[in-house]
């Protein structure tokens, strides 16, 4: 370099612009925001939907796929970071927002939808379901894809929750030798761990209430027929449904809002556009003023620290002004156990074919081919337990069997109008009460779920509302050695405004809900 050369070269340094700082570390509770926080600041310019996107991928690469390993996401989104960049805040009720899918809903893209199974492992599905689509019109970016229990834990009696051939086994992120619960375990867990804003899960019975309440989150499942099930995996559409799981109640309403309606795609929405609407107006502080809730004591009286937050509750909700009857019979309750398995597996035979018909390029057509290809991949498909309840559908009567019919129609009216409704009836209630579950059941590959229930001729406390196809909502309480234990709200068809009234009255009165510590064991050190 020539003397004349160098000043030259200096000079021009002095006028060239200064390279772009780095971005500024987003705050350490971006991850944790709700909706309205973090549309507040993308407003305000401080977070784009993209910077959002990519701190979730950080924190699932980082605490689920490394670190603690929660094994919550079972697939990421190849796309999620250029539709975040794409988005534009405000053009949508969730514009920017990340969520989860669980892996048995459709997305017409790069990503699996399998129920867990290496069965449905292959062709993408051709088209999102519809509330995929919904969500994709609301401007959410939609994340990945969570692990669940394999086909919604409709294989097998002896299944360990959150666990899939495709995906392992998901932990909770509050203590990670133990069981996130439930079919939607993954998205329970993404949740409570800050993988995603909002998640979206399923339910036949239990399967988002229970995730929800097991992980210290709101769930709230749906009045069957709120929200469309075209496109999703099933078990049975007399019980089936989507719903939200979210940090609080105002995030669970905004999503719920945004998935709801009518879809030609399922007739049991025609009536669902009549009820649709967005649900973030019924989030009022004072909804417990002059409200009638009934506690079914049958439904409690199974673990003691589920009871103690049972006892908590009442007292918040009399404080907050609301009378409470306790306690209250839902009639019929105790006969209800012996129509559910029967009609699940009837349908789960007919309704799984009317889904494979829809995926093209797949090895799997029907129920059978199932059960072949499960046996004849059993070392990485049945590891741990079998494939009985596939092979008791297998062997039940098409749907227009007489003792199906009768057996159906039973159980909605003793569940819904001779059951809930007639509890409602009789004191004239808003709103009936349960604890959820207690605290969460240890890992057991070996010997499957150890759920702490009661009577069995009465179910779980998520039972009445599913086999009724009524709406609940699920609410964390409090803690017992570090583990969340939640209480439930549920009530008649449609109620969900109501319910979610009384259940954010409860939730701004008693908050509950605590980031885990991706914890060894309860009491244990931290693992990182």
């Amino acid at each position: 370099m020539t003397r004349r050369v160098l000043p030259l070269l200096l000079a021009m340094a002095w006028t060239l612009p200064a390279l772009a700082a780095p971005p500024a570390p987003l705050p350490d509770d971006t991850a944790f925001a709700s909706i309205a926080q973090l549309k507040e600041r993308f407003a305000r310019g401080e977070l784009t939907p993209a910077q959002l996107t990519e701190l979730f991928l950080t924190r699932i690469a980082t605490l689920d796929q490394a670190g603690p390993r929660v094994n919550a996401v079972l697939e990421q989104n190849p796309d999620a970071l250029a539709i975040a960049r794409a988005t534009k805040p405000g053009k949508g009720s969730l514009a920017g927002i990340p969520i989860l899918l669980k892996d048995n809903l459709d997305t017409g893209d790069r990503m699996q939808t399998t129920a867990g199974s290496l069965a449905l492992a292959g062709p993408p599905a051709p088209a999102d379901s519809t509330v995929a689509a919904k969500l994709r019109k609301a401007g959410a970016v939609i994340l990945g894809k969570t692990n669940l229990s394999e086909w919604a834990n409709m294989r097998s009696n002896h299944a360990t929750s959150g666990w899939s051939g495709r995906g392992g086994l998901t932990r909770s992120p509050y203590a990670l030798d133990r069981n996130p619960c439930g079919s939607s375990a993954g998205s329970g867990a993404a949740v409570a761990a800050g993988f995603a804003t909002v998640a979206i899960g399923t339910e036949t019975d239990g399967s988002i209430i229970c995730p929800a309440s097991a992980n210290g989150i709101v769930g709230i499942k749906p009045t069957l027929g709120l929200v469309s099930r075209a496109g999703i995996v099933p078990i049975a559409h007399s019980q089936d449904t989507a719903g939200p799981m979210a940090r609080s109640v105002a995030d669970a309403a905004a999503v719920l809002g945004a998935i709801a309606g009518s879809d030609p795609r399922d007739p049991a929405t025609v009536d669902a556009n009549k009820h649709a609407t967005d649900y973030t107006k019924f989030l009022d502080p004072n909804a417990l003023r002059g409200k009638r809730i009934g506690v079914v004591r049958a439904l409690a009286g199974i673990e003691p620290n589920a009871d103690r937050e049972l006892d908590a509750t009442i007292e918040v909700l009399r404080q907050q002004g609301a009378t409470i009857v306790d306690p209250v019979v839902i009639p019929h309750l105790n006969e209800l156990s012996n129509y559910e398995l029967p009609i699940l597996l009837t349908e789960f035979k007919h309704d799984i074919k009317a889904y494979l018909d829809t995926r093209k390029g797949l090895a799997v057509h029907d129920l059978a081919d199932l059960i072949a290809f499960n046996n004849k991949e059993a070392a990485r498909e049945m590891p741990w337990f079998g494939q009985e309840l596939f092979e008791q559908a297998q062997a039940k009567p098409p749907l227009t069997d007489p003792e199906y019919l009768k057996q159906q129609a039973d159980a909605k009216r003793l569940a819904g109008p001779e059951g809930i409704d007639a509890a409602l009836a009789a004191d004239k209630l808003d709103a009936l009460l349960a604890p959820t579950w207690g605290p969460t059941f240890v890992n057991d590959l070996v010997l499957g779920d150890h759920v702490v229930s009661g009577d069995p001729t009465v179910g779980g406390p998520s039972a009445p509302a599913a086999i009724a196809g009524y709406p609940s909502i699920t609410v964390p309480s409090g803690f017992a050695h570090g583990l969340p234990v939640g209480i439930m709200f549920f009530g008649t068809k449609w109620s969900e405004p109501t319910l979610i009234g009384i259940a954010y009255s409860f939730e701004i009165h008693r908050p509950a809900y605590q980031r885990p510590k991706f914890l060894d064991t309860v009491g244990g050190t931290p693992v990182r």
